[in-house]
């Protein structure tokens, strides 16, 4: 029986709480789905007007991976925009609809964009996806790695060119 003075040790609790917690921190970090690009060396790109009209790999994105990407809230993209995601039932309305990109900005206009929409407007609100110089306010685990890889970015040009109504 315990005598009715005593109270267990707090500090011991507390450690082995803290302990157990960071266990499950580091475990839910190293399994969790990545939406965020790795550190990567940025893909050289030109701005010519209000496009980058050359893929960022060289190659075409994929329009299903971009689909998935798009609606995923990893990404953030319909936090802001709505589109034709009837599966998704909460939309954002802070930005046009992404419903008929593809008929109002060609692959080079989207692209700029997603890569660094303050090209375009000083005051936006979108982040720059694919740019790490120059931000305010970024996270310490954050710095010096783009939001998507150019993969990624290539990947979404090609869905919202999809969209043409």
């Amino acid at each position: 029986m315990r005598n009715p003075g005593f109270r267990p040790s707090r500090r011991k609790s507390l450690a082995k709480r803290m302990h157990h917690m960071s266990g499950l921190i580091l475990a839910g970090a190293l399994l969790a789905p990545s939406g965020f690009a790795v550190a990567e060396d940025l893909r050289s790109y030109a701005v010519i007007g209000d496009a980058i009209s050359q893929s960022l790999t060289g190659t075409a994105g994929d329009v299903t991976r971009g689909r998935v990407l798009v609606v995923e809230r990893s990404s953030t993209c319909i936090l802001c925009h709505s589109g034709p995601f009837p599966e998704q039932k909460f939309q954002g309305d802070l930005a046009p609809s992404l419903a008929g990109s593809g008929s109002r900005w060609s692959e080079g206009q989207l692209r700029l964009r997603l890569v660094d929409a303050s090209r375009l407007n000083a005051a936006t609100i979108m982040p720059s996806y694919y740019r790490v110089d120059g931000l305010d306010r970024v996270g310490t685990a954050w710095r010096g790695k783009p939001i998507l890889s150019a993969e990624q970015i290539e990947d979404i040009v090609a869905y919202l060119a999809s969209l043409r109504e």
